[in-house]
């Protein structure tokens, strides 16, 4: 069974192999697209209304917030902290300026007051009773992390069957195996022909996630792309894609951004540090492979 709808700006296929009735796996596959509209609600930075936008509104005051929202800022800052602020979810304004900024079904734009000095260093997350605490004005992006987060809890309502897939605009999560018995086989899209793949892997029980300088450009200023250095405030040419193999599709997706924001020596090395594997796919098409990757010839 396959269906499709449409959250966080891209399309969410979900495909299901199974024995079950038809009325068990269209509950099922219900369940996992409530799962990325919760998501939504909770992390996105283009709805005023959203929890994330309605929680940046409110500076050094303790802020209770939801699971949907916690998690996925827990790990952000987690990533934030192991690249030395390379990887940071500070970096909405920055997003803001370059023209991403608008919602994808309303058209409506946001534009936040922030502070330019702002780094997750600002964001005090407390375990304990789950408040968010921003030292200053700023906007957090976890765009890097969001989808992946629904992803995964997508996936954890489908674990029931013996396979399946979750794919939201290429990031995925591929559970048990397809309707041969066989591993999944993804491929890596090629940047300039989207027909053709670069790569195409076998995995079962793994996510893919992919960050490429090629999907989403900066309308107000040529060469900008969607990954920021929140840094320097420039996006880098030196790859087209990076993509990660990892066991969860947060991880994923995080890892993905992180690795084409640190280039490949320090891209490389996080990707090892951290055990995952990665295609990563320079500008000249070079292919760099990292870790035991499974190809299929």
């Amino acid at each position: 069974m396959k269906k499709m709808k449409l959250f966080m700006d891209t399309v969410v296929d979900i495909q299901v192999v199974t024995r079950k009735s038809n009325d068990q796996t269209e509950a099922a596959i219900d369940r996992a697209f409530e799962a990325f509209r919760k998501v939504e609600h909770a992390c996105s930075r283009f709805s005023q209304d959203s929890e994330l936008m309605e929680a940046c509104r409110q500076i050094k005051t303790p802020v209770q917030i939801s699971p949907f929202l916690f998690e996925p800022l827990k790990f952000a800052l987690e990533v934030a902290k192991w690249t030395d602020g390379i990887f940071d979810p500070t970096v909405g304004k920055a997003m803001e300026d370059m023209g991403f900024n608008q919602h994808y079904l309303t058209e409506e734009t946001v534009q936040s007051s922030s502070s330019d000095a702002a780094t997750y260093r600002d964001i005090i997350l407390n375990e304990q009773d789950r408040t968010l605490y921003l030292r200053k004005p700023l906007v957090i992006d976890l765009g890097a992390v969001a989808k992946g987060f629904a992803i995964d809890l997508a996936a954890h309502e489908l674990n029931e069957f013996e396979g399946f897939v979750v794919n939201a605009g290429g990031d995925l999560y591929a559970g048990g195996v397809d309707e041969n018995g066989s591993k999944w086989r993804i491929g890596i899209q090629h940047s300039e022909n989207k027909e053709e793949m670069i790569q195409t892997l076998e995995i079962s029980n793994e996510a893919v996630c992919t960050s490429g300088s090629y999907e989403r450009k900066s309308a107000l200023k040529a060469g900008m792309h969607h990954i920021i250095n929140p840094i320097s405030k420039q996006s880098s040419d030196e790859w087209i894609s990076c993509s990660v193999v990892a066991p969860y599709a947060m991880m994923a997706d995080a890892f993905s951004t992180a690795t084409f924001l640190l280039g490949l020596e320090h891209g490389g090395t996080l990707l090892e540090q951290a055990d995952l594997k990665g295609i990563l796919i320079a500008s000249d098409l070079q292919i760099y492979q990292i870790g035991g990757i499974s190809i299929d010839s």
